[in-house]
C-alpha cells in the first residue's frame, strides 16, 4: 500500500499563519533531511496560550514565536520528544515569558554507537520539563483543552496532543505526512510504535498537525498505509530468512537493490528496529544480543 503523501506546504520563515480557528505556526529557519521545511511551532488559544515544539535554539526563532503573541501571555509550553528540532527553545522561551514546560524526560541517555549513520537532527539529553506527562493527563487554557498522550516509538518519551475542541492531533514526529517516522533502537522501538499507532487511529482525529510538514486531513487512511508500509517491510524480512540465516549487512543490499546505496546503513538501522520487534513476536530468533552483525534466522 503506497503512503499517501502530504507534502505541500506555504509558509514564510518567521510568519505567524492561523492555520484552524485555535491554532497558529510558526516555521522555523531549519530546513533539512529529517526536519524537511523546518520545525513547525504551534500557538493554541488567545489570550493565554500554550506553545508546542518551540524548536532548536534560534534567536531569530524564538524572536519570531514572541512577536506572534505579542500582548498575550504564554502560560504552557508543550513538547513532543527531546530531538534537537523540537525541544532545546523551550528554555529560552520559559525565561522570556515565565510558562511552565510540560512533556516527558529523556528516558534513554545511551550514546550513540560509534560511526554509526546519524539517522535524526540531534539529541537534547538535558530536556527535562517542569511537569511531567509521561503517564498521559491534560493542560488547558480559555477555550482550550489539550490531552497528552504517550505514544512511545520514536523515542521512549514521545508525546502527542490531542486538541479537544477541534479533535486534532499534534503528532510530532510519530505521524508525520511528508516522510517515514525514523525508529532507531535502542531508545526507538518498532514494537511500541506499532501499538502507538493503533492507539492513535482508534481515536478517530479529523486532522493530524505533525511538527514538520503539512496537515493529514485523511487520517485512517494515512494511518493504514503508515502501518502497512512496516508490515510490508517486515513481511520482506521473513521472506529473505526464510531463504536462510543472515546478517542485517547480508540481507541490507538484497532488500534495498533499488535504494542508493548511500542510504543503505540508514536502512540497516531501520531494519534492526523491525527485526527486533520480529524476535519479540516470536518469528524471528538469534543466539546473541541484536546488532547489525548478528545471525538471524526464523524461528523454529
Amino acid at each position: 500500500m503506497a503512503i499517501p503523501y502530504v507534502r505541500e506546504i506555504e509558509f514564510e520563515y518567521g510568519a505567524c499563519d492561523q492555520v484552524s480557528p485555535l491554532i497558529r505556526r510558526v516555521v522555523a529557519n531549519n530546513p533539512g533531511p529529517f526536519t524537511f521545511k523546518g520545525t513547525g511551532t504551534y500557538i493554541v488559544g488567545r489570550g493565554e496560550v500554550c506553545v508546542i515544539d518551540p524548536g532548536p535554539d534560534l534567536p531569530e526563532h524564538l524572536s519570531s514565536i514572541l512577536r506572534a503573541v505579542e500582548g498575550e501571555r504564554v502560560t504552557h509550553i508543550a513538547i513532543t520528544h527531546h530531538h534537537s528540532d523540537h525541544s532545546p527553545l523551550a528554555g529560552p522561551l520559559k525565561a522570556a515569558t515565565g510558562a511552565t514546560i510540560y512533556g516527558c524526560a529523556v528516558k534513554h541517555h545511551e550514546a550513540e554507537e560509534a560511526g554509526a549513520p546519524r539517522m535524526e537532527a540531534g539529541h537534547d539529553l538535558d530536556f527535562h520539563p517542569d511537569v511531567s506527562l509521561c503517564d498521559g493527563g491534560e493542560i488547558s487554557g480559555p477555550g482550550w483543552t489539550l490531552e497528552a498522550i504517550p505514544t512511545p516509538g520514536h523515542t521512549s518519551n514521545h508525546l502527542c496532543y490531542a486538541l479537544k475542541e477541534e479533535n486534532a492531533l499534534f503528532s510530532g514526529d510519530h505521524i508525520m505526512g511528508w516522510s517515514t517516522t525514523v525508529i532507531t533502537p535502542p531508545d526507538g522501538d518498532m514494537t511500541a510504535y506499532l501499538a502507538s499507532l493503533e492507539r492513535i487511529a482508534a481515536r478517530n482525529f479529523t486532522t493530524l498537525w505533525p511538527t514538520h510538514g503539512p496537515p493529514i486531513r485523511e487520517v485512517a487512511l494515512f494511518i493504514n498505509a503508515y502501518a502497512e508500509h512496516r508490515r510490508e517491510r517486515m513481511d520482506q524480512i521473513l521472506l529473505a530468512l526464510a531463504q536462510g540465516q543472515a546478517t542485517i549487512g547480508e540481507l541490507t543490499p538484497r532488500l534495498y537493490a533499488d535504494v542508493d546505496s548511500r542510504l543503505w546503513p540508514a536502512a540497516a538501522r531501520s531494519m534492526l528496529a523491525a527485526i527486533i520487534h520480529l524476535e519479540h513476536q516470536g518469528e524471528v530468533e538469534t543466539n546473541g544480543p541484536p546488532g547489525p552483525d548478528t545471525v538471524y534466522r526464523l524461528a523454529g
